[in-house]
């Protein structure tokens, strides 16, 4: 009994299991290392033949040995691989007031900003299916309006816009910071003083 296994299906199996776990191609120092002294090039031979024609199998490139896919299923595992962007402080604010003000065009997100929004803003926004084009407002030029997507919702876990936090629940969780709460107070006054 060698490295601890009896049997030819043991050492198999052995090796099997330590090609399968690790995270590169091992070279057989390295799978002797894990699965005990033996000839594991034989098993290796062994278990090459196995695996031919199969959906994975074993191969070896310099010196090095790892299961992968089979070349002729290959393009079933290929797909697009998302990279995670974070959004912009403008992107934020602009999904925030299309968020809480939908529809609303442009003029209207950077009038609510004070600052104009670039039209890749907007961009970034409908790319990752959050925001779409609304319609257009029936005003002079006739102005696109945005709204948010099913997506948005599903995205930020919400049932409907409604489930958007107000501003007293925005200020429990201290997600305004002393400009917005200073801002909001200004804009209730003007509109205390307006009525």
């Amino acid at each position: 009994m060698t490295g601890g296994f009896s049997a030819e299906d043991d050492l198999s199996r052995a090796v099997e299991a330590v090609l399968f776990a690790a995270a590169e191609p091992l070279s057989i120092a390295d799978i002797r290392m894990h699965a005990g002294d033996f000839d594991v090039g034989a098993v290796l031979g062994r278990l090459r033949d196995v695996y031919r024609g199969r959906g994975i199998e074993l191969v070896e490139r310099g010196g090095r040995w790892q299961f992968q896919t089979a070349p002729d299923l290959a393009h079933l595992l290929r797909r697009t691989r998302e990279e995670p962007r974070k959004l912009s402080r403008a992107a934020v604010e602009t999904l925030a007031i299309i968020a809480y003000h939908e529809p609303v065009s442009r003029a209207e997100v950077e009038a609510i900003r004070g600052v104009q929004i670039s039209k890749g803003t907007l961009d970034v926004l409908m790319e990752a299916g959050w925001v779409r084009p609304a319609g257009r407002r029936e005003a002079p030029g006739r102005p696109i309006t945005y709204a948010t997507t099913p997506g948005f919702l599903v995205h930020f876990g919400l049932q409907s816009r409604r489930d958007l936090p107000g501003i007293d629940e925005l200020k429990a969780a201290g997600l305004l910071d002393p400009v917005d709460l200073a801002m909001s107070a200004v804009q209730l006054e003007s509109d205390d003083d307006s009525a």
